[in-house]
């Protein structure tokens, strides 16, 4: 009877494991999406056109997504589907 009880709490524990990953893996894919569209927003913007009020967070988000790591920004650029284009200048 012990064993029935302990196979059924981890049956319970994996399941709820399961879940618990299942939204992590869907926050974190709507996170990517947000990162991918700040990395594209700040690639395409002119510091210059944007208003006095705006430039801090601006910067704040130009920071944020330089401080991504190489494969969290890849992985945020491929999820909006940004195709990455070197300047060669």
């Amino acid at each position: 009877m012990l064993d029935m009880s302990s196979d059924k709490q981890h049956k319970q524990e994996a399941n709820m494991l399961r879940k618990e990953l299942e939204m992590l893996i869907s926050e974190r894919t709507s996170l990517l999406k947000v990162a991918g569209a700040a990395a594209v927003f700040v690639a395409n913007m002119d510091s210059e056109d944007l208003p006095v009020k705006a430039i801090e967070a601006a910067d704040l988000l130009s920071t944020s997504v330089n401080n991504l790591s190489e494969e969290s920004l890849k992985d945020a650029l491929e999820t909006v589907h940004a195709k990455v284009v070197r300047d060669h200048a």
